[in-house]
């Protein structure tokens, strides 16, 4: 009995039934970094699986940090991670802390004297956030190999949600996070982290749901307690009142413990099959709780009613008693394992369930003079725990007093930075179905603020539309947070309908000029829905309502987004006007604007082609963001300067880089475009239309969502391609005709999107030379007095395909035009397709030149393992007559594979059919089966195993690639 006694005090009951969990655990962490989510009802045994796991991990040399979410938590930023954080602190460095863990100064403020200075920002909540999130990380880093663990993660605040979400995407090598959790206690629709999770790569994890015991694991649960008397009857019995759950079986066990029964099976077995009161929890507890002295059962009743953890005199005082009765009391408590010891002086119940069981054993009418109690309590300490006081108001039935704590309690939470609790807290406000309009604002305000500056845009937009559902808020209100959703539609999802919401706003915010303004603004950049010729009215419109005496970062804001149209027209004067934006100011909302000035003319310089500028434009922009706060921009920066590496000839690894990108910016529709758009020209490059068109298809969805045409553009040219490449010039035409309407309805022609060209071969391959025509005098006009060289190189390559058939001399003027303009930009890609254009017309024209202008791109095309394109203008050589230059007779492969043999087995370990390897790489069906019978002999495989025996190339890494010449 005394041992299974103690096994409950220590909450050490023997580990059954979860050695397959615990290996997955284990396996997970042991490689490190790791993501491991626990889930599972209450009394399940997730704390149980994380002592074990706990246990062996500490013998095995990691060092475990442990941290805890609460029902009813006061204001304090990030409290579950810097209760974990504490708990490292023997584990730190004594010197050569990073710099940034001097942010942790605040949250941890018992180790202030071990940190670095604190470093010195703006007071801005983004600020905080992110030096926090890195401080965390570099705390976590400089203690070596650990694991941090995050128990009840269903009562998280958002602020620390939003933390782990950022940490668990970017964790440290050495770093293991384990969180806990009931699914159904979590927020309807949000994920325990509040964004839908996917590990980046290189981070290992697993997500472990934990079932109830079986029979099996029962018993042997009751042998372990009870020894020889765990009868076969007696476990059956605890089995079936416990249901497998091991809360229950553990708390049946105690019970058996309590009244002797342990020596009499059979006895026992009949005890428990027998109770008056059903099985499961609530009676086990109820029963230990009556065997209780009035003393302790006082102390327990005011735990109940406290419902976190406390310390000894704040019990006693609710109990009201002596500290000397409350002490007697605590201790019986804590000897019947009612109550436990939680750390720090403090306790509590042993769970949850318990603690719910005792609450509701308490009457009504003494339930409510506790309450009084402790909200009296509550106040004569410091600091006042305000959402604890306010959670004893609405108990006694005080609404209005419950309300202006709670408002009292969220405007604490806000000033603390501990954005969570204040989410939560204006949540409960904003349920009141009595609330004034003032107060309503008030919290709405608030909480639409929390939100546009979390972490994950697609709960944020949900949260805003909760409020916006709310039909007794003020209009300008409304408007406030019309206008959030719409900026949050449109700059993180890509979805042009927040415009829509944008629009919508002006009118509702027509008492705050300011913020009018600033929704006029974001109007201006919208260039679908025959919005383009407004952009210039919606500038005028703004500048005209903030008037004369119009705030600096309004002024600010509106001059970025003149930077952003200029710049979309091809205007040469924004490179000026850029030099001239603060890249230093005492306003940190001033350093956002130009950020992101710099990041919009940065992206539109790609298309205007000034690559090394767009560069240059978009390092600045990503390094800003960072002292600016502006996450968001940060990412956008770096994806644009993904893509730039790709149109450098940079493409060995660029899809698995655009795809650790989205593994890092999860949900953000930007990064999944770009990596479709790249996908799709890779795939094409090699003849692999199938994909390509899924890819070029998925974008196209995209751009028809988004307010910028470029993406919808850029799409279009990626399927016309694939179509003319499978020689369907009408379905060609079909996706072009559309495309180039949108093209000039937004007067893009300043922008390079590969579409001209390719709705010109379209055209002309239709039989429709007027349409063709237009085209290119449409563009030749739009470009007049433009800077865009690479919206120019285009119109040569246009002109020299509209000419190349009938004046083959005069088309290869314009060809050469566009190679020399691409290599000047630094594209090698366009610029192998506008030589090869060029070969093709020297040939036509019979002008020297042909076969090396042919071969030049071949070389190009190799390089970037563009296997189509290479095989495409290879067939242009044999059928031109031409020969390579300085090309010999046959070369001897013997045993090897040839060049040619080697694009075969690739493409038959992409399983090809013979049919489509010969479309691919233009020839004969019956040359490939040759082709195909000399891999499969040289290799002594099959067709069906070849994978095995010809694994794909690996290209090299970007920094190792040869130089393009």
């Amino acid at each position: 009995m005394a041992a299974a006694l103690n096994h409950a005090a220590t909450g050490t009951f023997h580990f059954v039934g979860r050695q397959r969990e615990l290996d997955l655990l284990l396996a997970a962490v042991h490689h490190p970094p790791a993501v491991v989510l626990v889930e599972g009802e209450a009394g399940i045994g997730k704390s149980r699986l994380i002592c074990e796991a706990a246990r062996i991990l500490t013998a095995d040399g990691l060092r475990v940090l442990m941290g805890s979410c609460h029902p009813l938590r006061e204001p304090f930023p990030y409290g579950p991670v810097a209760d974990a954080l504490r708990k490292g602190a023997h584990w730190l460095p004594t010197d050569s802390l990073p710099p940034i863990t001097g942010a942790l100064a605040s949250l941890l403020p018992d180790l202030a004297d071990r940190l670095p200075v604190p470093p010195v920002y703006q007071e801005d909540p983004r600020t905080a956030r992110h030096l926090l999130v890195q401080a965390v990380r570099s705390f976590l880093a400089a203690i070596g190999p650990a694991v941090l663990v995050i128990e009840d993660m269903h009562w998280v605040d958002e602020g620390t949600r939003d933390l782990l979400l950022l940490l668990a995407r970017d964790l440290p090598d050495q770093l293991g996070l384990i969180v806990t959790y009931r699914a159904e206690n979590l927020p309807p629709d949000t994920p325990v982290l509040g964004a839908a999770y996917r590990r980046p790569p290189g981070t290992s994890g697993a997500t472990i749901r934990l079932a109830p015991l079986s029979k099996v694991d029962v018993h042997a649960l009751a042998d372990a307690a009870l020894g020889d008397g765990a009868t076969s009857a007696l476990a059956a019995v605890l089995y079936d009142r416990s249901q497998g759950l091991p809360l229950v079986a553990e708390e049946d066990l105690i019970t058996l413990c309590e009244h002797g029964l342990v020596g009499n099976p059979v006895e026992a077995t009949a005890d428990l099959a027998h109770a008056e009161v059903p099985a499961g929890l609530r009676e086990a507890v109820v029963e230990r709780l009556a065997a209780l002295s009035p003393t302790a059962a006082a102390v327990v009743d005011a735990a109940a009613i406290l419902a976190v953890p406390a310390a000894e005199p704040l019990i006693s005082a609710v109990a009201g008693l002596t500290p000397e009765h409350g002490a007697q009391g605590l201790t019986e408590a804590l000897q019947a394992a009612v109550l436990r010891e939680s750390g720090s002086g403090q306790y509590q119940f042993r769970h949850v369930l318990a603690q719910q069981v005792a609450y509701w054993h308490v009457h009504g009418p003494r339930r409510t003079r506790l309450h009084l109690q402790a909200r009296e309590a509550l106040q004569k300490q410091s600091p006042v725990p305000l959402v604890q006081i306010a959670h004893h108001t609405l108990a006694v039935g005080d609404r209005q007093a419950w309300l202006e704590q709670v408002e009292e309690a969220a405007d604490q939470a806000v000033a603390l930075g501990d954005v969570g609790t204040a989410a939560s807290l204006l949540q409960q406000v904003l349920e009141e179905p009595h609330l004034s309009s003032d107060a309503r604002s008030r919290a709405a305000l608030a909480l639409g603020l929390i939100a546009v500056n979390g972490a994950d845009w697609a709960t944020n937009a949900a949260v805003l539309r909760r409020i916006l559902a709310d039909p007794q808020l003020s209009v300008p209100t409304c408007g406030e947070i019309r206008l959030a959703l719409g900026l949050l539609m449109v700059n993180h999802a890509g979805d042009r309908a927040g415009y829509e919401e944008i629009e919508q706003s002006i009118e509702e915010l027509r008492s705050t000029p300011q913020r009018a303004a600033r929704a006029m603004i974001a109007m201006a950049v919208n260039e679908r829905d025959d919005a383009a010729d407004r952009g210039g009215a919606w500038i005028d419109r703004a500048d005209s309502t903030l008037g004369p005496h119009a705030d600096d970062v309004s002024r600010a804001t509106l001059h970025a987004t003149r930077l952003t149209i200029l710049a979309r027209s091809g205007d040469p004067a924004v490179w000026a006007h850029l030099d001239q934006l603060p890249r230093r100011s005492g306003r940190i909302e001033i350093l956002q604007q130009t950020t992101r000035a710099l990041y919009n003319v940065g992206e539109i310089a790609i298309e205007l082609g000034h690559d090394h500028r767009a560069a240059a434009l978009l390092t600045e922009s990503r390094d800003l963001a960072k002292r600016a706060t502006i996450g968001y921009l940060e990412s956008y920066s770096q994806i644009a300067l993904l893509r730039l590496d790709g149109l450098a000839g940079h493409w060995a690894h660029l899809e698995e880089r655009f795809a650790e990108l989205g593994m890092e910016y999860v949900g953000m529709a930007m990064t999944a475009n770009e990596q479709n758009l790249a996908a799709g020209l890779f795939a094409a490059s090699q003849g692999r239309f199938a994909p390509a068109l899924r890819h070029f298809k998925a974008a196209a969805a995209y751009g028809e969502c988004e307010g910028q045409v470029t993406s919808a553009l850029r799409a279009a040219a990626g399927l016309v391609s694939v179509r003319l490449a499978q020689g369907a010039p009408h379905d060609a035409w079909a996706i072009a005709e559309p495309a180039t309407a949108i093209l000039r309805q937004a007067r893009a022609w300043a922008r390079a999107t590969g579409l001209l060209p390719g709705a010109v071969e379209a055209a002309l391959a239709c039989d429709d030379a007027h349409a063709a025509g237009a085209l290119i005098d449409d563009a030749a006009e739009g470009l007049h007095d433009r800077d865009a060289p690479a919206a120019v190189a285009e119109l040569h390559l246009a002109r020299g395909l509209f000419h190349r058939k009938a004046e083959p001399a005069l088309a290869a003027e314009d060809l050469l035009r566009a190679r020399e303009a691409w290599a000047a930009i630094g594209r090698p890609y366009e610029g192998a397709r506008a030589a090869e254009h060029l070969g093709q017309a020297l040939a036509r024209a019979h002008a020297d030149g042909a076969g090396q202008r042919l071969c030049e791109a071949i070389d190009v095309y190799t390089d970037l393992n563009a296997t189509a394109d290479a095989a495409r203008c290879q067939h242009y050589l044999r059928e031109f007559g031409l020969a390579r230059p300085g090309a010999r007779g046959r070369h001897s492969y013997g045993t090897s594979l040839s060049p040619r043999e080697q694009q075969v087995a690739e493409l038959l370990v992409q399983q090809a059919t013979n049919q489509e390897i010969a479309q691919r790489l233009f020839l004969s069906p019956r040359t490939i089966e040759q082709h195909v019978a000399h891999v499969l002999k040289k290799l002594n495989t099959t067709r069906k195993d070849i994978a095995n025996a010809y694994p794909p190339r690996d290209p090299s890494p970007p920094d190792q690639r040869p130089p393009v010449r």
